[in-house]
């Protein structure tokens, strides 16, 4: 098994420029039911809005990757909300550079599908729900639709057994958790795996749009078998080395039935095509909005 992708980077650098977003209407929510990560308050949700001129358009809820912001997805926010989708992008707390970033953002996964969540409580939804997500907003959306994480894997990699490079977004990840579990009372330690392996489903979702799918090292495949009852749709890049499709989208679409897979861009497309400028990958961008327009207005318009 290659546990090397499960720190999955999938934003850009600090140090290099990114996509422009398309002024949308942002927001910040907090969330009464979660503590932010230094205990200070209610967790904060920052949502961006893109909305349709459609009555009764679907909404879609977009989330990031790993240490980025959803500012970087404008560029498909806004091909759906152009073909008629309400769009609600989330930054998620402590895992994007809009947001801030801590070392608990990297590695309390689940707290991303409850942020799906509390916003499906928090905004008005006028039609149907989908949730689209890239690299580990791709994990995002397919939890919310039944994706499930495996409790002894994930265990492993909490406890330190497994040694993994951390991402480039974070490179003191590992020895601040470290810290963190030194620190923490054993028995909350010992919950955490179990959180992450938590059935996360929202039954308000109707559709799933998985864009390089980060976490597949981690996967339950056969509760995610039982467990997704939505249709997904998957896409990847073949030269993608930071979500590798192998053991990443490929194992997605075989462990969630029905699943649609496929990859998007040329063989020479990798994983940052969608957002770092320098590396635009028009072709890819192309074929995902392609892709989840149609997927999309099948699944959440008829």
């Amino acid at each position: 098994m290659c546990l090397s992708a499960v720190w999955q980077p999938s934003h850009v650098p600090a140090t290099m420029t990114r996509m422009p977003s398309a002024e949308p209407t942002v927001t910040l929510l907090h969330d009464p039911a979660r503590l932010a990560y230094d205990g200070a308050g209610p967790r904060p949700v920052q949502v961006s809005q893109w909305r349709s001129a459609r009555e009764d358009a679907p909404l879609v809820v977009l989330s990031h990757g790993t240490g980025g912001s959803v500012a970087e997805l404008a560029w498909w926010a806004t091909a759906l909300r152009d073909a008629g989708f309400d769009v609600v992008g989330i930054d998620h707390h402590g895992n994007s550079y809009a947001a801030g970033t801590t070392a608990l953002g990297f590695v309390c996964w689940w707290d991303r599908a409850l942020d799906v969540s509390f916003v499906l409580d928090s905004v008005t939804a006028r039609g149907p729900v989908g949730v689209a997500g890239f690299s580990l907003g791709g994990y995002t959306a397919g939890a919310v639709c039944g994706v499930r994480l495996s409790e002894r894997v994930v265990d492993a990699l909490f406890s330190g057994t497994f040694e993994l490079p951390p991402p480039p977004e974070y490179p003191t990840l590992r020895e601040e958790l470290d810290e963190l579990r030194d620190r923490t009372d054993p028995a909350l330690a010992a919950a955490l795996p179990r959180r992450a392996a938590a059935d996360l489903r929202d039954p308000r979702v109707r559709a799933g749009f998985l864009l390089c799918p980060a976490l597949g090292p981690v996967l339950d495949d056969a509760a995610t078998a039982t467990g997704v009852g939505v249709p997904v749709m998957v896409r990847w890049t073949a030269a993608d080395t930071e979500a590798p499709p192998e053991v990443n989208g490929m194992r997605l679409t075989r462990a969630i039935r029905g699943a649609e897979g496929g990859p998007v861009g040329t063989p020479e497309s990798g994983h940052y095509g969608f957002v770092i400028p320098a590396q635009d990958d028009p072709a890819a961008k192309a074929d995902v909005v392609r892709d989840s327009l149609a997927f999309f207005t099948r699944t959440l318009t008829t």
